[in-house]
C-alpha cells in the first residue's frame, strides 16, 4: 500500500515513531512533516500546510491508499482540504497524546477547550483510532463526556460509544539497544525526559538530593529536550549534584544511545505519561526502573516487578533507589523480568502490527 504519514510535530518521540515505522514497514510510506515546534500553531496551521504537501506529493508518486495521522494533526481539516484531491483515502489516527487530559502548564491562564476538541474532531473523522496505551484510552474516554458537556448545545455525547468502537491499543515501537557494561563502580542513574512541568523535575531532584545526602554512591545523567530557558530547578540541581553528574542537558543521538545502553537505573517522577518512550527505551536496554505507581507505568512494567520498581511517595522512591543502587544482584533479578517485557515494543514486533492495522482500512 502507498501510505502518506502526516506528522506536524516532527521531533523527539514523534519523529522516532514515524521514521521507525517507515524503515521497517512492508508498505510504501511517505512522510509529510513539519518542524517540531510551536505546537499550538501546528494544530491550527498544520492541516493547511500538510494538505498542500500531500496534494503535491500525490501528483509525483500517485494518490495514497491510506492516510496515517499523528494526534498533533487536525485530521478533519486535513481531509476536508485534501481528501477529494487524494481520492478520499481511508485514515488511521495514532494517539501519542491528547490535549483533553494533558496537564495544563502553570504558565497557562485558564483552560482552552479548542485543542481537546481538535483531538475529538480528528477521532470522528478517522476510520480507525489507535492509542499508545490502555491507560491513555481509558483516561480519554473518562474525560470526553464531561468535556463535551461544557458546550451549550448539540453536545455530541451520543457519538462517544461510536468512536470508542473504532479504537484499539498498540504501543510505540522502540529500538532495542544492547546493554553496555559500565567500567565504573558507581551505578549510573538516568533521567531522560523533557525539561517540563509535567515530568515533575522538582520532585525528582528532591529525591536525588536526599539520596546524595545519605552518602549513596551514584553517577547521574540528566538528558532530554528543553524548549525554554534553563528552568531554575535544573540550574540549582547542576550545582548541588555536580559531583555526581556525567551528563546534564540535551544529548545528541550517539551520546544519548550510549547513556541509555550504560544506564543502571532509569528514574521518573512524571505527573503525566501516556506511554513512556524514554523509560521504555532504557528498560529495554537493561536499566532498572524506579517509577511512580501511576499513569501508564503499572501497565508498562510487569506486575511481578511492581513492588521493587513502583513507588507511591518520594520516601519510598528513595528506599527503592538505595536497594537498586547498592545491590547488583537485586538489579539483575528485577531487570531479568522487566527487560524481556519490552521486547513486545520492538520494531520487529510492532511494525507488522501497524502494517496490519493500516491494511485493514482497505
Amino acid at each position: 500500500m502507498r501510505i502518506f504519514l502526516t506528522e506536524p510535530y516532527y521531533t523527539g518521540s514523534h519523529q522516532a515513531w514515524a521514521d521507525g515505522w517507515q524503515e521497517i514497514s512492508q508498505h510504501e510510506i511517505h512522510l509529510l512533516t513539519m518542524e517540531g515546534r510551536f505546537w499550538k500553531w501546528r494544530m491550527h496551521g498544520g492541516p493547511v500546510t500538510l494538505a498542500h504537501q500531500a496534494i503535491d506529493l500525490a501528483a509525483k508518486v500517485g494518490p495514497p491508499e491510506a492516510i496515517v495521522a499523528s494526534s498533533m494533526l487536525d485530521l478533519a481539516s486535513f481531509l476536508g482540504l485534501a481528501g477529494p484531491q487524494l481520492g478520499n483515502p481511508p485514515s488511521l489516527l495514532y494517539m501519542h497524546e491528547n490535549q483533553l487530559t494533558y496537564p495544563l502548564s502553570p504558565r497557562t491562564r485558564g483552560e482552552d477547550l479548542g485543542y481537546g476538541f481538535v483531538n475529538w474532531r480528528s477521532m470522528l473523522a478517522a476510520d480507525q483510532v489507535v492509542f499508545n496505551s490502555y491507560y491513555h484510552r481509558d483516561v480519554f474516554f473518562e474525560a470526553i463526556t464531561p468535556f463535551l458537556k461544557n458546550f451549550p448545545d448539540y453536545r455530541q455525547t451520543d457519538l462517544v460509544e461510536r468512536v470508542r468502537g473504532k479504537t484499539s491499543v498498540v504501543g510505540v515501537g522502540l529500538p532495542i539497544r544492547p546493554a553496555i557494561d559500565s567500567d565504573h563502580e558507581s551505578p549510573l542513574v538516568l533521567w531522560n525526559q523533557r525539561w517540563e512541568y509535567d515530568k515533575n523535575p522538582v520532585e525528582m531532584f528532591e529525591i536525588l538530593y536526599k539520596l546524595a545526602d545519605r552518602g549513596v554512591n551514584f553517577r547521574l545523567a540528566v538528558t532530554g529536550e528543553n524548549f525554554r530557558q534553563v528552568p531554575t530547578e535544573f540550574a540549582e540541581a547542576e550545582v548541588r549534584l555536580g559531583s555526581h553528574i556525567v551528563q546534564f542537558g540535551f544529548a545528541e543521538q550517539d551520546r544519548y544511545d550510549e547513556l541509555v545502553a550504560k544506564a543502571d537505573i532509569v528514574l521518573s517522577s512524571a505527573q503525566h505519561e501516556f506511554f513512556g518512550v524514554g523509560v521504555a527505551e532504557a528498560v529495554a536496554a537493561g536499566a532498572f526502573p524506579v517509577l511512580p505507581d501511576r499513569l501508564s507505568y503499572p501497565e508498562l512494567i510487569p506486575s511481578q516487578a511492581h513492588p521493587a520498581t513502583l513507588y507511591k511517595s518520594p520516601d519510598q522512591a528513595i528506599e527503592l533507589l538505595i536497594k537498586a543502587l547498592t545491590d547488583a544482584g537485586h538489579r539483575r533479578d528485577v531487570t531479568g523480568i522487566t527487560r524481556p517485557a519490552m521486547e513486545q515494543f520492538s520494531w520487529a514486533r510492532i511494525g507488522p502490527r501497524y502494517d496490519k492495522l493500516v491494511a485493514s482500512l482497505r
